[in-house]
């Protein structure tokens, strides 16, 4: 059994890692690992016909990984809700996604991104935001969906 701590591999009936002392239990395995997620670049070559199709002011969230990667969501709408309630703008149905999740606003050309008090958070490029402005290419992540902010390209 490998140990989430430090990965030492110990014996399959092990309770605790014979290298770092860390619980082995089964209560351990619910704990969920997501690894880091970088694929900006292919969501903007992927998509170019949808953000070429977007007014030049207006932006989409383009759904990277979770059971809707490959969608996108329009932010045409001065707020959008993202959360686990099926009243939601974007909804999210997962477990690790609150309810009221977060929300996206939209004040002229600028976009921002408000976290809702949610049990696990709201992350931009791995950091974990409570308000944070949104510039092209961002890595949004709520729970275990991961979303890249696009902005339309001016002609």
């Amino acid at each position: 059994m490998e140990c989430r701590k430090c990965n030492h591999q110990n014996e399959p009936d092990a309770r605790f890692c014979s290298a770092c002392g860390a619980s082995l239990t089964a209560a351990d395995k619910t704990t969920v690992s997501i690894p880091l997620f970088d694929d900006s670049g292919s969501a903007a070559n992927e998509h170019q016909e949808t953000v070429a199709s977007i007014d030049p002011t207006g932006a989409i969230l383009v759904a990277r990984r979770g059971p809707n990667a490959g969608s996108s969501f329009s932010l045409a709408a001065a707020v959008t809700t993202l959360g686990r309630s099926p009243e939601s703008d974007i909804f999210l149905d997962d477990v690790t996604v609150s309810r009221e999740h977060a929300v996206v606003e939209r004040t002229g050309d600028d976009y921002r991104i408000r976290d809702c008090d949610s049990l696990n958070g709201t992350y931009i490029d791995h950091e974990r935001v409570q308000d944070e402005a949104l510039a092209e290419s961002n890595e949004i992540q709520v729970g275990r969906f991961v979303f890249t902010f696009m902005r339309g390209r001016k002609v």
